[in-house]
């Protein structure tokens, strides 16, 4: 853990890679009883501070998501302050658009902060664009779309903010939602063929993730996208009230054929098989480092069931043991991991898992810990994660 401000922790990690470094950081207050908006800015002047020592600046951020304890309630004011402060330390120009979701933090504030920079070597083979959606959407907020578009050498990267769809029905939302980012997508000049890693979120997982299942998986045949991408897909509230799914995509484009591959385990089955379209993880090997995209993994077995009912310690542990098998398989550990989030059903579980997580060596990464219902009513919890290995450590 790195401190900065008072008020206020990071935790950072650096990855150094063959063209850049790449930093991924959490910034969380330490005071809970500030107001939501002292919370933001405390987190957003320790990013400042945060960058500033690590020789970077906000036009380096390539992503930037705000995890709020009550969305509805607290996004307006938080990015006021953001812009506020932003304006102070970076006159506003630099960083991207953010991302938000109501997730509440499980470690007691209203607000918690992940971003991800990367610090090219030289500055003559990197660029960074900011494109914003075209939405037929009225809500206004859909105005907000955007994506960060990093090229470095000959190859571009694309991180997209909350994207939204419209339809009268679950199941035409959902297919909106990827043809809205889609769209999106087009006006970087990429497709969902150059997509590796999703995160979707549903305002009523329980009433919504089969139509979810359907669309996605017309969307993905339609396109013939293999592989998958790496997904995560938990109930999460959306903004604004009008939308009941929001996507985020990551996606990479090079001049020279991209190695992506899919990773599997034998302790797990493949996702497809019972309907839900993505890959347990993703083995991108980019112009600087070899990533590893894990999937939203839970205490699922080899068949596809669910194991441990009822008992979230165990489940935690096939969760974490279900990690450690992804990652072996391409010569990883724990300890090569640089960004996850953990999803944690009851919020009397929180101590449990975090206790586990650090006696497991799932610890000590930038790993937000946030209340989120699962895609079946019977998971306890569920972890997403990046891992970076050099090119002479990754596993053919």
């Amino acid at each position: 853990m790195t401190k900065s401000l008072r008020g206020s922790s990071n935790l950072l990690r650096r990855f150094t890679g063959l063209e850049a470094d790449e930093l991924t950081i959490l910034c969380r207050s330490e005071e809970s009883s500030k107001s939501p908006a002292a919370e933001a800015e405390a987190a957003y002047r320790s990013l400042a501070a945060q960058l500033a020592s690590e020789q970077a600046s906000l036009q380096d951020v390539v992503t930037e998501t705000l995890f709020l304890r009550d969305i509805r309630r607290d996004l307006p004011s938080v990015l006021d302050v953001r812009a506020r402060v932003l304006a102070e330390v970076d006159h506003g120009s630099g960083a991207p658009a953010p991302a938000f979701i109501q997730h509440a933090p499980l470690t007691g504030g209203a607000v918690e902060l992940a971003a991800a920079a990367l610090i090219p070597r030289r500055r003559d083979t990197w660029a960074v664009r900011d494109v914003v959606a075209e939405s037929p959407c009225s809500c206004g907020e859909c105005a907000r779309s955007a994506a960060r578009l990093v090229r470095l050498g000959d190859q571009t990267s694309l991180y997209s903010t909350n994207v939204h769809g419209t339809g009268g029905d679950a199941f035409a939302q959902a297919l909106d939602m990827f043809g809205a980012a889609e769209r999106l997508l087009a006006r970087c000049g990429m497709t969902f063929r150059d997509v590796i890693r999703t995160w979707i979120y549903l305002r009523d997982i329980d009433r919504d993730y089969d139509a979810l299942n359907r669309a996605r998986r017309e969307f993905f045949q339609r396109h013939r996208l293999d592989p998958r991408p790496a997904s995560t897909g938990v109930q999460g509230v959306p903004f604004p009230a009008g939308h009941d799914f929001t996507i985020r995509v990551q996606a990479v484009r090079s001049a020279r054929p991209l190695a992506v591959a899919t990773m599997s385990t034998p302790t797990l089955n493949e996702a497809w098989s019972y309907g839900a379209d993505f890959s347990r993880g993703l083995r991108v090997a980019d112009a600087n480092k070899v990533a590893l995209h894990i999937s939203g993994t839970a205490s699922i077995d080899e068949a596809g069931r669910t194991v441990h009912l009822g008992d979230v310690a165990a489940q935690g542990e096939r969760m974490l043991r279900n990690i450690a098998t992804l990652l072996a398989g391409q010569g990883a550990t724990f300890a090569d991991l640089v960004s996850g989030v953990l999803y944690v059903k009851n919020l009397e579980d929180a101590s449990v898992l975090r206790t586990l997580c650090r006696e497991r060596g799932f610890d000590g990464f930038p790993c937000a810990l946030v209340e989120a219902p699962l895609c079946r009513p019977e998971l306890l919890c569920e972890a997403e994660a990046i891992a970076m290995l050099p090119f002479d450590r990754a596993s053919a």
